[in-house]
């Protein structure tokens, strides 16, 4: 039954990379990837009916067999969806009022080098104060506005992955992993995370920016014609209210790992009281309007234009990695590494070239719980240094597995996002951007190795 799964995931990831092909939506084939997964795990379990029916008499749901894994990925597959549908909705609110017209009105260059640098830039520092989900909704609303061209508005989304990510790696609430090793103790010395992964992240974008300055030398872009219907121009938007919502909704988004810090709370409760706050405002600056004109300007008209295919397609593909992970399949894989390679620095750049293919926060988790004695140890055993909080080896998997994820598009949050978002294909983005991220991925691990090893 073990191999069963993998044989289905095989099959699901071969259905997601060949959409286009088979003419059959992403999130469908992972949707039905995910349910199959666990559906095998709970046969492959050794449980009778009624020692689960009297287990759930007795103590509830929660720890009966597949239900207790069930519960605890389900937590977290849909804290990561409540705050994708926040984030886009709050994004889609400051579109509807032309709020990012005050970015877009302000960059004027035509050239497509300029215009990446500018853009990747953006994208790298945003995201390491927002984390690399948001950042990338927040980029890619961006580039619609500035770039009329499909394949060239792909080539700046791949970017956008790529930055993101290298801007999350650095920066303790940037990346989930990030967090993670942050939050349980590995990297608690946050100053020292910045001074050590900042250079090595930065290098990881500029590597692939640095080829595309010259294959793309020369090129010019279009920006796309507005395309306002006749409501648009009897009433407008004025400049207080898109200023008003641009500024609420950037805000909003930099308060989620505030209050995230603050509270200890799941960061999908600081983005839904952001999205609550400026619903509130938008209700009050709209409310003298008839219903027509400030539906499109309401967080109810927004919810229309939210893309649920991409979140179902979230859904599917990280509850299908969390069969993997509860049937221990990923365990064994970290184990395995361990066994077979040995070298730290090796380990960790295999593990972030695995992270492009299953999610990274798994593989990280099994890492922490892997060598949680080894860091225990370190303490009194100076052979194990690389192990001890803020040493070499957690530093480096924080680099590895938030960078190498841009390998492949479906590889990390950010990728997913931007294929949703843009429709990007799996091989279009395998051939074009697979290759520059792999060496940017390459050249800040080697960086890193050289300045700390």
């Amino acid at each position: 039954m073990s191999l069963l799964i993998i044989v289905v995931f095989v099959l699901g990831y071969v259905a997601i990379a060949t959409e286009h092909t088979i003419k059959i939506d992403k999130a469908a084939s992972a949707l039905i990837t995910g349910m199959l997964c666990w559906a095998i795990y709970v046969f492959s379990l050794d449980h009778s009916l009624g020692h689960d029916l009297q287990h759930i008499i007795e103590h509830g749901i929660e720890g009966v067999g597949y239900s207790g894994g069930l519960i605890h990925h389900l937590y977290d597959i849909a804290s990561i969806l409540f705050f994708l549908m926040g984030a886009m909705t709050i994004v889609e609110l400051v579109d509807a009022h032309e709020g990012f017209a005050v970015i877009t009105d302000r960059i004027n260059t035509k050239s497509a080098v300029k215009l990446l640098w500018i853009i990747s830039l953006l994208t790298f520092f945003l995201s390491a104060v927002l984390d690399n989900l948001t950042t990338t909704i927040v980029m890619i609303s961006l580039i619609r506005k500035l770039i009329q061209d499909k394949n060239m508005r792909w080539f700046f989304a791949g970017m956008i992955v790529v930055a993101a990510n290298a801007g999350g790696a650095w920066s303790p609430i940037g990346d989930v992993t990030t967090t993670m090793l942050w939050i349980k103790g590995q990297l608690p010395d946050v100053p020292h995370m910045v001074l050590k992964l900042f250079l090595p992240s930065f290098m990881a974008m500029a590597a692939p920016l640095a080829i595309l300055s010259f294959t793309m030398k020369g090129q010019e872009l279009e920006r796309p014609m507005k395309s306002e219907g006749i409501e648009h121009y009897i009433n407008p938007t004025t400049n207080f209210e898109r200023n008003l919502i641009f500024a609420m909704g950037i805000g909003g988004l930099l308060f989620v790992p505030i209050f995230k810090t603050a509270t200890h709370l799941p960061p999908f409760m600081g983005m839904m009281l952001s999205l609550g706050i400026l619903w509130t405002t938008t209700e009050i600056i709209h409310r003298t309007k008839n219903r027509e004109d400030k539906h499109d300007l309401s967080v109810i008209g927004v919810l229309q234009k939210i893309d649920v295919a991409s979140v179902l397609f979230f859904l599917g593909i990280l509850t299908a990695v969390a069969a993997l992970q509860e049937i221990g399949h990923l365990n064994k894989l970290a184990v395995f590494l361990d066994q077979s390679i040995g070298n730290i620095y090796a380990i960790n750049v295999v593990i972030g070239f695995l992270s492009s293919i299953v999610d990274n926060v798994p593989l990280v988790a099994a890492a922490q719980g892997m060598y949680h004695e080894k860091m225990v140890m370190a303490a009194s055993s100076p052979e194990l240094l690389d192990f001890a909080a803020s040493g070499n080896f957690w530093l480096f998997l924080a680099y590895c597995a938030g960078v190498g994820g841009s390998t492949l598009i479906i590889g990390s949050a950010a990728g997913v996002a931007a294929m949703g978002l843009e429709r990007i294909d799996f091989f279009w983005y395998l051939k074009k951007i697979s290759g520059l991220a792999a060496i940017g991925y390459l050249v800040g691990a080697g960086m890193y190795f050289l300045m700390y090893s």
